[in-house]
């Protein structure tokens, strides 16, 4: 990293500072808007400023123990622990996604595996809306398409909640089962899919979308084999000419909450879709250090009969299945997020 630590700590001093200051500020106090953004500024530094007051009373004592032939013994030891904490104080200054603060809209949908597919649909749903609950986030399906079965064709749901996006986009990829199913009389193991989507969910202000570029279609909605469950035209189906992306919702009552259901994800969808792009143009090496989360990337494999699960993308194995179903993926998350910074380190550091 080009920056010394001294330098890099007298920035965060400086910055934290700013942000103290600035949320004492009336006028700040008095917009709600920047209220909130002057919090979350001040709440991603304290932990970076805690770590820069532990270095600097650190870099004291060392100073203090080479000065004192009765404590030049401890040296050494008083070095190594300034080491560390120089090295988690660079990877807690790596510059952040400036969505992880954002709400997200996820969207899961059934892979190869028939039935059995649809019903591992069917657990991610609750296995990611266990883990929202478990991590103080809320819930909200959006739409969805159940199959006969007890299980989704696909579902859309909503986690709200500071931070949403920072823990749930390392979902985003094509999830794996291996596991008998219910209806397998010899006793095989079969192996089936379900992809998630993770999009960080769009305000109007992050996504303008011209109401000239839509057509919108309403019709009747349709239950598992086609049958009507509505009496009228209550389903919405949005098409953002443009780019051809289509968002269908049908399971509120009325047209209106369908159709502004369906433009929020046509939102997020555009903002994933500008996201991708931006991804593309950085480098090979950096896009494929930990993978990005897209629909066709296998990312983690659930293990019924060995209740073992794998993420592939840091090659962490958890001999917990029956746990993690359950909603309990921190591991996984504190795994991918670590790595993901130290990746940004190695990445900044070499320029």
């Amino acid at each position: 990293m080009a920056a010394t630590i001294d330098t890099l700590v007298e920035e965060l001093e400086r910055s934290y500072e700013e942000a103290r200051d600035r949320m004492n500020d009336p006028a700040v106090y008095a917009d709600r808007q920047a209220a909130a953004e002057a919090g979350r500024r001040l709440k991603e530094l304290e932990a970076p400023y805690r770590l820069a007051v532990e270095w600097r009373g650190a870099r004291d004592d060392a100073e203090a123990a080479r000065e004192d032939p009765d404590l030049r013994e401890l040296v050494p030891e008083i070095e190594e622990r300034l080491e560390r904490l120089e090295e988690d104080l660079k990877l807690a200054l790596v510059e952040r996604d400036p969505n992880d603060a954002k709400d997200v809209i996820v969207e899961i949908r059934q892979g190869v595996g028939g039935d059995e597919a649809a019903l591992w649909a069917a657990d991610l749903l609750r296995m990611l809306t266990r883990y929202a609950e478990r991590r103080s986030f809320r819930t909200e399906v959006l739409g969805s398409s159940p199959n006969e079965g007890g299980g989704y064709k696909d579902v859309t749901f909503a986690v709200k909640g500071d931070g949403a996006y920072s823990v749930f986009k390392w979902e985003g990829g094509t999830h794996r089962v291996q596991r008998v199913p219910e209806t397998e009389s010899q006793g095989r193991i079969h192996t089936s899919t379900a992809t998630v989507a993770v999009m960080p969910e769009a305000e109007e202000v992050d996504v303008a979308v011209d109401p000239n570029d839509l057509k919108i279609d309403v019709y009747r909605s349709t239950g598992p084999g086609g049958q009507s469950v509505n009496t009228t035209d209550s389903a919405v189906r949005v098409t953002h000419l443009p780019t051809g992306i289509v968002v269908a919702m049908q399971d509120e009552k009325s047209q209106l909450q369908n159709k502004q259901k369906a433009l929020r994800v046509l939102r997020a969808r555009l903002l994933e879709a500008e996201l991708r792009r931006q991804r593309e143009e950085l480098s090979e090496a950096r896009r494929l250090q930990i993978g990005g989360g897209e629909r066709a990337e296998k990312v983690r494999t659930y293990n019924y009969p060995d209740n073992r699960v794998t993420d592939h993308r840091v090659g962490l194995t958890i001999k917990r299945l029956d746990r993690i179903v359950e909603g309990e993926l921190d591991e996984f998350t504190d795994a991918l997020s670590a790595e993901d910074r130290r990746r940004a380190l190695e990445t900044a550091a070499t320029g």
